[in-house]
């Protein structure tokens, strides 16, 4: 393994001093954050739009429940026909006309509700008229019957179910999003990286192959040095990208919300403000915070370095031997569905039963499985893992990236010196023969 050092550091330069890396590695953030800052100066004059909504109520139930907000306004007409109602709208420039004509009885009163626009209204729009609507006829229905609605409202309970551990570890369901969050964030980073960057690694093959420079090359250097250094070499690079994006995508973003004034803030993050100024909210952004802290972090940092390691590893080693195989990208996509169909149904796996139940049989079992333990047992990890399933999985894990190098390695052998001929499955077993 003497030439490996010098494979990683050739395939590293090459890289990296690429024309095409360098000006995707520079220009991906620029468009990202010019793509966020476009949506977020399109959502800011969203946001500064005041709305009017016009309301005719000639039931008399419902007038009294629109109150005016910072971006919507309600205009309340009286004594005016439905005619000289939509006139007024229109020429106002209100967003629509809320009627509400005279039932029979209050319950009838859902009947004879309509909204009259120019445009199709927005479903939010919609859903926020009928919230307000809902809950004051169901008052009104609740007062003719002679039901004290005061009281009413006043006898409900808020119930917070606590929870804990039969060793009296205390949790609670803000640690259950935490954990959610954190293991979906780290198999969905996961997937992401071997998805670009393995291809990457394949493509680099299939170029050295056509070049026929990969022939040069495999006269003094053991074909498995050479894969192995180009997985490392390769992976190296991605992670100098992806800290370069994150550096430029940072600074670029403080410059755009200094420089121009958009305001960069998500809804989250305008949610979050408004909590703070809630005692309620505010509590529960407390709980948010000491939720974070009570995850186990070191564990959970230590085991997503070598899932993340192993699993792109295991996945780039057959990225390469299927570069190997083929002489151009057309050829690969029949070697693509048996790789990209793991990633995926790990992630579903992930997403469907690790959340609903993080150890149960089949959350357990995937977590073993090394083409899907990566994303499944980083998934699972919040949730509380033994320690000694986290060890057996990645103890498998290496073992098959062993086991899938030296198979690879086999076909890489005999691939990279095939040309002209489209291999099939048979032929890849006759290689590994050789």
């Amino acid at each position: 393994m003497n030439h490996l050092p010098l494979i990683i550091k050739r395939e590293y330069l090459t890289k990296v001093k690429n024309k095409s890396f360098i000006v995707m590695t520079i220009l991906s953030p620029l468009i990202m954050i010019a793509l966020i800052s476009v949506v977020a100066y399109l959502s800011q004059l969203n946001n500064d739009k005041v709305r009017v909504i016009t309301v005719l109520d000639e039931s008399g139930f419902v007038q009294d429940v629109f109150e005016n907000t910072e971006r919507t306004k309600y205009h309340v007409l009286e004594n005016m026909s439905l005619t000289d109602a939509k006139k007024l709208a229109e020429e106002t420039g209100s967003v629509g006309l809320l009627h509400v004509a005279t039932p029979n009885s209050i319950d009838d009163v859902s009947n004879h509700i309509k909204f009259y626009s120019e445009e199709s209204p927005s479903l939010s729009l919609i859903s926020d008229l009928e919230t307000k609507l809902e809950h004051k006829l169901t008052d009104v229905k609740l007062q003719e019957n002679g039901v004290d609605v005061a009281m009413i409202n006043a006898s409900k309970i808020h119930v917070n179910i606590g929870q804990e551990s039969f060793a009296g570890e205390k949790t609670s369901k803000i640690d259950s999003v935490m954990k959610l969050a954190f293991g979906g964030a780290a198999g969905y980073l996961l997937f992401m990286f071997i998805i670009i960057y393995g291809n990457m690694i394949m493509r680099s093959v299939i170029e050295e192959k056509t070049s026929r420079i990969i022939e040069v090359i495999i006269s003094s250097v053991k074909p498995i040095q050479l894969m192995l250094g180009k997985i490392i070499g390769t992976s190296l690079a991605g992670i100098t990208q992806f800290v370069i994006w994150l550096i430029i995508g940072g600074v670029l973003l403080s410059l755009v919300s200094i420089i121009f004034g958009v305001n960069l803030q998500t809804p989250q993050q305008d949610m979050m403000e408004q909590a703070m100024a809630n005692p309620e909210l505010n509590m529960q952004v407390q709980d948010l915070i000491n939720a974070f802290f009570y995850l186990p972090l070191a564990n959970l940092i230590i085991a997503f370095l070598l899932f993340f390691i192993g699993g792109y590893l295991l996945y780039s080693s057959l990225y390469a031997a299927i570069g190997a195989a083929v002489d151009n990208e057309t050829d690969t996509q029949q070697f693509m569905l048996p790789i990209i169909m793991p990633l995926v149904l790990a992630v579903y796996i992930g997403i469907f039963t690790v959340v609903e139940d993080p150890h149960g049989t089949v959350s357990v079992v995937f977590s073993f499985i090394p083409l899907t333990s990566p994303v499944v047992m980083l998934m699972r990890i919040p949730f509380g893992v033994p320690l000694w399933q986290q060890l057996v999985s990645l103890l498998i894990l290496i073992a098959t990236f062993m086991f899938t190098v030296w198979f690879a390695a086999k076909i890489y052998r005999v691939g990279i010196l095939m040309y002209g001929k489209k291999p099939t499955y048979k032929e890849l077993m006759k290689w590994i023969k050789y």
